[in-house]
């Protein structure tokens, strides 16, 4: 089997050499299956990438290979801050349609799957798929209990030729880090593991199946949004059967007339339906273009295709918000601090450059009332390519989502005020930050954290002392204000005292409690931290 593997496997990069050697991208890979990737040959070769029609070329190149190619030129379209603005766009043309599979295949693979006759399983089943794709393809069916269902099938060998193109992909990725220098930057093996993962989640129909349940629960309690219902006795690995839901696709909405879909309506309850999905439950649909969302006669949405979802942890959404209010009010410093508390930005970063860039980047829409994010999302993308700055992956999948549903919702309603729409979900996730009760939790937390820090530091501080008197530490200090620099230690020590006096009473059980914590503690250490935040606002006014 391993010896057919490896045939199959060889045989497969034979065919992957051919079509890049088509497409004139032989210079990636030396000219035979036998040798590695070789280098560019010559400093004419290095500014491939620089060539008007590369990014074309590439999108022809990775559509002629296949359904693992396409998928990751998808990737790479949704990565600006990566590949950059041209090869972006170019690649969020490419299309994974496929011709369908013989309904013989889908039936074998159904029984297989579920472990019965197909005729038993279901009351009806269409032959002729709903729709088609490179990993799956869709039929309607009935169950024996009288429920229309839509029945998503993996298409036979799929898993075996992703398997395949992703091994051959691994290597080309190892070796082009390895051997070619004007493809470093991209650092291609990271973005195939992400890659990998990513086909991987879209493979798998139980992720798939988990996705669409926990979606559907957050909106459980609005009827205007559908999220289908699955049904687990009838879904495995490789097929998925779930709710089928009556509409017509939200790209037919916005192309077509007819009265009866409000476009105002739906572009309101899209735009309010994602918000609540980044900004509240931090759980979101990653690719909701229009073909991915139905809309129903009673102008209700349902989404469609759960293979790819992001997921936003709390503080991660609070920093979120806070970012979309300082983005929205064009404050640039407080942007860039955001940006740096959220470590998108570090040290290496130039940042008065980066605010020269981004008061430029501002400057292109001076004077217009800034009622939507459409175009300055990806500009700001584009900004952190040029900064060399990798941004989270579900950062990105986030504005990508973002920009996809505003574009809706403008092709819908031109008029809709989309920061108005998402400012009072920033506000409530503000107000969750500041809530008293979460802010005496998280100060819990933080004592605990303190007082181990404190635990430590008797060692910590004989480890340093050692070090400095063996010479393995140089300190070098430059006084230039002693008399300040005494006010600040004398603070610092009367900070200090309270602190450790703090949590000597913390230690003690007696007293009146607050929210667990002796009172005289929590008073103790309030004060600590109203003097703290004074020391460091002063130091920095003076900074």
């Amino acid at each position: 089997m391993v010896v057919i593997m490896q045939r199959r496997t060889l045989s497969r990069f034979d065919e992957i050499i051919k079509v890049f050697r088509k497409y004139d991208f032989d210079k990636f890979l030396g000219q035979t299956t036998r040798n590695k990737i070789s280098p560019f040959r010559s400093d004419a070769d290095n500014k491939e990438l620089l060539k008007e029609d590369f990014p074309e070329r590439l999108r022809l190149m990775l559509q002629e290979l296949g359904t693992t190619f396409i998928k990751f030129g998808q990737l790479l379209a949704s990565r600006p801050d990566i590949v950059g603005e041209r090869i972006s766009e170019e690649l969020s043309q490419l299309h994974d349609d496929n011709p369908p599979v013989g309904y013989e295949e889908i039936k074998e693979m159904i029984e297989t799957q579920l472990g019965g006759n197909i005729e038993e399983l279901f009351a009806e089943f269409s032959k002729k798929p709903l729709a088609t794709a490179s990993i799956a393809q869709v039929h309607e069916a009935k169950l024996p209990t009288g429920e229309r269902v839509a029945v998503k099938v993996q298409k036979p060998n799929v898993a075996e030729i992703v398997e395949t193109d992703l091994s051959i992909m691994k290597f080309i990725a190892n070796e082009s880090d390895r051997f070619n220098t004007s493809l470093k930057h991209l650092n291609l093996p990271a973005v195939l593991h992400e890659f990998d993962k990513s086909i991987h989640k879209e493979m798998d129909f139980d992720n798939e199946l988990m996705n669409i349940r926990h979606l559907n629960d957050n909106f459980k309690y609005n009827d205007k949004i559908i999220v289908p219902t699955t049904y687990p006795d009838y879904s495995t690995e490789k097929v998925l059967t779930m709710e089928y839901v009556d509409g017509i696709k939200l790209s037919e909405v916005i192309a077509g007339d007819d009265p009866k879909y409000n476009k105002i309506l739906i572009a309101d309850r899209i735009v309010r339906s994602y918000f609540q999905q980044l900004f509240l439950d931090g759980f979101f649909h990653a690719d909701p273009h229009p073909g991915n969302i139905f809309v129903t006669e009673d102008n209700a949405i349902c989404y469609i295709d759960f293979g790819m979802m992001g997921s936003l942890d709390e503080d991660f959404r609070q920093d979120l918000a806070e970012l979309m209010i300082y983005f929205s009010d064009r404050n640039i410093d407080g942007l860039i601090n955001q940006l740096i508390r959220m470590d998108i930005l570090n040290e290496k970063t130039d940042i008065n450059i980066l605010k020269s860039d981004l008061n430029d980047l501002f400057a292109k829409y001076y004077g217009v009332e800034l009622s939507r994010f459409n175009g300055i999302i990806e500009d700001l993308l584009f900004l952190m390519q040029k900064f060399d700055v990798r941004l989270p992956n579900e950062f990105v999948l986030m504005a990508r989502g973002l920009s996809m549903v505003e574009n809706t919702g403008l092709s819908l309603d031109p008029d809709i005020d989309v920061v108005a729409l998402l400012k009072p979900f920033a506000r409530k996730l503000m107000v969750q930050r500041y809530n008293p009760l979460k802010m005496a939790s998280n100060a819990k937390n933080s004592f605990f954290a303190f007082e181990h820090a404190l635990r430590a530091l008797p060692s910590l501080i004989s480890k340093t002392i050692y070090k400095v008197e063996e010479g393995e530490v140089t300190v070098n200090i430059e006084i230039k204000h002693i008399s300040e620099i005494a006010n600040q230690l004398s603070l610092a020590i009367i900070i200090a005292a309270l602190l450790v006096g703090s949590s000597l009473v913390m230690l003690i059980d007696v007293g009146p409690r607050f929210y667990e914590m002796p009172v005289l503690g929590f008073v103790g250490f309030t004060i600590s931290l109203v003097l703290g935040v004074f020391t460091v606002v002063r130091y920095f006014i003076e900074f």
